[in-house]
């Protein structure tokens, strides 16, 4: 954002400017564009797309806005390294009633997916927006149930999300790189298959880019990947020579090699959702989202607060503008 604060800061004047859009959200009126002459009314169940809609891409049978809401705000599971206040700070401000209004806003702005693990109190929140309020923001979520010989529990676990009406199930990546690392591809297999089985689209999830490579070797049948990427130019990003594991499992990154995930993601014709490109935070959006997609990510998961939306997608809007690719778009 245009902005100098930190993205997971709550600041005086972010808060105050929260409050007055809660505010005029339950008044029923909100404050038009700076661009109209007039204000309209806001509608939070039905709220009206922008004229300059955010660009889609195409992931199965599915219309996917290339930036998606990442979900872990949402939940409270806000990376804020050894910040450990942030988390309750999370969880205070993002009640039931506001994540209400931040899906509602995404939409607003051509934020269509929502990209989040299964907690039973954020699908209890989706279930309300949808039959409450009218919502269509499409769901894509990652069970949390182990991945295991016989795969009862992630079976049902995905049963469940599909009776909830999910659009898309993923592999959670902290499973699929723990699959990786055991050599045990075949049950990654096995899991892209139980979402496959209940016709809808199937993707995998990784910190860890040999998923991706092993998925490709083996040709699982994955409708896209959800692979972090970001780059390192940034405080807390690992040093020159600085030894850590292969997924950045040490706090202050999570895109161990970002030059090899370029170089692996170029021949992949699967769709590719980036994720963590602001290394939580610590990354501006405008050089975030210029680095994913100029790099070859077809859509960009963003963990964004209610107040960050409109100039998120703004920013996203204008990088998707003009951005140069050597990556065809495979979405």
């Amino acid at each position: 954002m245009s902005s100098p604060m930190s993205r997971r800061g709550f600041m005086k004047q972010s808060l105050a400017v929260s409050a007055a859009g809660a505010l005029a959200l339950q008044s029923g009126a909100a404050a038009a564009p700076a661009a109209a002459a007039e204000a309209k009314p806001a509608d939070t169940k039905n709220p009206a797309a922008p004229a300059d809609a955010l660009p889609q891409g195409k992931i199965g049978n599915r219309q996917v806005s290339r930036i998606l809401l990442g979900g872990n705000l949402l939940t409270h599971f806000t990376h804020s390294r050894d910040l450990r206040y942030v988390y309750n700070l999370a969880a205070h401000y993002n009640t039931e009633a506001k994540i209400l209004e931040t899906l509602a806003l995404a939409e607003k702005h051509g934020v269509n997916t929502l990209v989040v693990h299964t907690v039973p109190a954020i699908l209890s929140t989706l279930k309300k927006y949808r039959r409450e309020q009218g919502g269509k923001i499409q769901w894509i979520i990652c069970p949390t149930a182990p991945v295991e010989a016989g795969m009862k529990a992630y079976t049902e676990q995905v049963r469940q999300l599909v009776d909830d009406g999910v659009e898309a199930v993923y592999l959670w990546g902290v499973h699929a790189d723990a699959l990786i690392a055991q050599n045990k591809v075949d049950l990654i297999a096995k899991a892209v298959d139980v979402v496959k089985d209940h016709g809808i689209l199937a993707g995998v999830g990784a910190h860890d880019l040999r998923v991706v490579q092993a998925c490709e070797k083996n040709k699982i049948p994955a409708d896209f990947y959800i692979k972090t990427f970001h780059h390192h130019n940034y405080p807390s990003a690992p040093k020159p020579n600085e030894v850590r594991g292969p997924t950045g499992e040490t706090p202050g990154y999570w895109c161990a090699d970002p030059k090899a995930t370029i170089e692996v993601m170029k021949d992949v014709e699967k769709p590719w959702l980036a994720f963590k490109v602001m290394a939580a935070g610590a990354i501006p959006p405008q050089d975030a989202f210029q680095y994913a997609f100029s790099s070859g990510a077809d859509h960009v998961l963003a963990g964004m607060f209610d107040f960050e939306i409109a100039e998120d997608v703004r920013i996203a809007r204008d990088v998707l503008g003009k951005v140069n690719r050597t990556r065809p778009w495979r979405s």
